[in-house]
């Protein structure tokens, strides 16, 4: 018996997508796991959306926040989802992403983190041990 692997999600996808908790790029697979950011271990979960409006890829990008590092700690390096949790819609095609919504939407009360947004901010020793 062998075990077949399928990528249902193209590598342009995750070049494109980042994290709303830190800003980050990268992302680690772990099988039967999940996907998490490599920076803060926020989960990431994609799921197909049912709707694409004529686009070559319609995906949801879930956030959860169960499984993040020093969310607690220091609010200049992370910044916590709304109740733990956001999506994300992308549609488009690879080199050609684009985000369509966020659930629950961007206001006073909460903004995602913009893709580098705390790259130019060193994490303190301090707070670097307790990951």
């Amino acid at each position: 018996m062998s075990l077949k692997v399928r990528n249902r999600h193209s590598e342009a996808l995750f070049e494109f997508l980042w994290c709303p908790v830190c800003g980050q790029e990268g992302f680690t697979h772990i099988p039967f796991e999940g996907v998490f950011c490599k920076n803060c271990n926020t989960q990431v979960e994609l799921q197909e959306s049912r709707e694409t409006r004529g686009y070559e890829e319609a995906v949801l990008a879930c956030f959860d926040t169960t499984t993040t590092w020093n969310l607690h700690v220091d609010e200049k390096l992370r910044r916590d989802l709304p109740d733990g949790s956001a999506r994300m819609k992308i549609l488009g095609a690879p080199g050609a992403y684009k985000v369509d919504w966020w659930s629950p939407e961007p206001g006073e009360d909460w903004e995602p983190v913009e893709r580098g947004e705390f790259d130019d901010i060193e994490e303190p020793s301090e707070v670097s041990h307790l990951a």
